[in-house]
This record gives structure tokens, sequence and C-alpha cells, in this order.
């Protein structure tokens, strides 16, 4: 028994910051996709294949017993398959799971384009597969990754993983169900929980891109800092403005006056600068030569790091800005909204390599 998976990155339209503290974010999911291949077995052992190497352990109840540290590269992994036999609640079927590893920018730097979210939605699905579960994947995700970012982060990039498209999506709160996973009743709390509040957009009718900075950035300690620095009152005045900004945005992605969607995302760009210093040299650069080629953009996510989206009204514009970005040597990409998880006919060979050396 085995499935062959793949998932979206995710890029930030809209609406960071303000997501964490009650406002709307606008997600798009894109390429490159992330593969996955889930493989049952025998017995009660559990494998990880990555890249990096294997991680073994065996099923429990409580969990994955893992036969040692888990690896930081394997981490959110890991945490979600611990999650997925929580939600079991009872001994399971072991498993083999391998997961690519996501698009890297020049020098092997992560492109910030939500790798931990993307993986973390492969291993909930996966694990809910081949333990013939009927828990929403998507719920688990959000839970296993927020538990691995020590509760920051607002699942915007999970849900972009999951779903697909662009994405209109408010925090969900996983609070109750994370209380459920520590104390018992994992698996009626997944079930009794509410919706997640995420609602799919039209296809844009602008040509996407992306920049990337040759710089990457952790978004937990940026979070950490812009919300040390912000009050209560402060985060819902941002909250307000940021969704007044994003539904124009919104709107503006439908095609129509470039010129006053230009304004709208440039001041998205502006608001997000007022939280704190998350704008870089690379990313001004960015976003300067966009603006000469007549385009759009901002910066995709906590910043410090990372890149920019970017916005052509069409795709001869954007081959003209992208020409000009890699011509001053900035690495960048053509973006295509891709649909969420989904199974796959046919596995990458390489993944299967991996689960059979380490069968």
């Amino acid at each position: 028994m085995e499935r062959a998976l793949s998932a979206p990155g995710k890029l930030f339209v809209a609406g960071e910051y303000a997501v964490l503290w009650g406002g709307v974010a606008r997600v798009a999911a894109v390429g490159p996709r992330t593969a996955a291949l889930v493989r049952r077995r025998a017995d009660a052992r559990v494998h990880v294949c990555l890249e990096e190497g294997t991680l073994k352990g065996s099923a429990t109840p409580k969990g994955v017993r893992w036969d040692g540290e888990v690896p930081a590269g394997f981490a959110f992994v890991a945490r979600t398959l611990d999650e997925a036999l929580r939600a079991h609640g009872r001994q399971g079927v072991g498993f083999e799971l391998a997961v690519a590893p996501s698009a890297v920018g020049p020098g092997g730097l992560k492109l910030g384009m939500g790798g931990s979210a993307c993986a973390t939605v492969l291993a909930a699905d996966a694990a809910r597969y081949v333990l013939e579960e009927r828990f929403d994947a998507l719920k688990l995700a959000l839970v296993a990754h927020t538990l691995g970012q020590s509760g920051k982060g607002s699942g915007g990039d999970v849900a972009a993983s999951f779903a697909g498209g662009v994405l209109r999506y408010r925090r969900y709160d996983v609070s109750a169900l994370m209380a459920a996973s520590s104390t018992g009743g994992f698996r009626a709390a997944l079930l009794e929980s509410p919706s997640v509040d995420v609602w799919r957009l039209p296809p844009p009718k602008l040509s996407l891109a992306y920049a990337f900075t040759g710089e990457s950035a952790s978004t937990r300690v940026l979070i950490s800092q812009v919300e040390a620095r912000m009050d209560a009152a402060a985060r819902q005045a941002f909250v307000a403005r940021s969704d007044a900004v994003g539904h124009a945005i919104e709107e503006g992605l439908g095609g129509g006056d470039f010129r006053a969607f230009k304004e709208a995302v440039t001041a998205q760009q502006a608001l997000l600068q007022e939280l704190g210093p998350t704008e870089t040299d690379a990313m001004r650069r960015i976003l300067a030569i966009a603006a000469s080629y007549d385009c759009a953009g901002k910066q995709s996510g906590a910043g410090g790091g990372d890149g920019c989206i970017l916005f052509a009204p069409n795709p001869e514009a954007r081959a003209e800005l992208m020409k000009g970005l890699e011509a001053r040597g900035f690495h960048s990409m053509t973006l295509e909204v891709e649909p969420g998880l989904r199974g796959e006919a046919q596995a990458d060979p390489r993944l299967r390599a991996w689960l059979d050396a380490h069968a």
C-alpha cells in the first residue's frame, strides 16, 4: 500500500503580520511543487527519508518513539507524524515516508516559499492515508506546524499548500487542538473543531514572478521582534489598515486598472515597513527595478530576507522585468498559481530509491 503525493509552496500576496492578529491574508500557492511517497510497512517501524538521511523509530499511540535525537532538518515532518499517531490513538501500522527537498536558490539557500509548511502538509496526509484515518489533514498540519514554530506563524502557508489557488485566509485558532493533543481526545477534537476559515479566490489575471534577495530569514525571530514592539491597540489599528489595502489588492488581481492595483501593492509594502526594519537593501533594489518596468511588487512574508512577489500587467512586461532582474544579479522565476495537495499517478523515482534503500 503506497501513495505518491505533491504539494505547492506559497507566497503572501497581502496581509502578512495582520493575519497574526485577527486580520485577513491573501496567499498564493505556487510552484515548484514538492513530492512525497508513503508506503505501509508490515511491522510498527517508521522510517522518514529526506535528502540529508533517514530517521527511524517505532509507532506508538502517543507518537513515534524515535531511535535517537530528531535532527533539525526532520523536525517538522517528525512532529507531524507524532501528531498523526496521537490522533489515531491506538497501536497503528508502521510506514515509510520520503519527502523531496524544497526548492533552493543560489548557494543552496532556502527561497522562503514555505518549505516547512509544504513538508508538514505532505506528512499529515501521508500519515492519514496509511493509517486509514478520516481526520482533517489541514487541521492536523496547522497544529503540527504551530508546535514546530513554538506557537508562532499564522498557518497561511500551511493552508495554501493544502488548498491551492489564491486564498483569503484568517488565522485558525489551534490552542484547543494543541491542548487535546497533549491531554487526550485529539482525534475527537479534530473531528469536532470548527472549519478552517479559508476561501479560494478566482485565478489572477495578472502575471506573477518572484525574485530572491540572496538572503534567508527566520520568520519566528522576526515575528517575535515585531510583536515585542506593538501593544494590542497598535496591532488592531494595523489590522484595520492592512485589511483595507488587502481588499484593494484582491480586487486588482482580477485585472482592470493596473495603476490602482500598483498603488495598493505599494501601500501594503509601506505599511509593512511601519512595523520595523523588515525590508533589506536587496528588497529595496528589487522593488525599485520592478517600478522602473512599470510593474508592482512587495516583500512576501515576514521580511528580513527571502524575496519579493512581483506583478506585471501581462506576460510580455513580466519577461522584460525578469531580464532586468537577471542582468542585475537577482535570481528570479515566473510563477503560476498551483492546485493544492494532490495524489500523483507516478512516484518520483528518487524517493522510491530512498525507501528501497532503507526498507
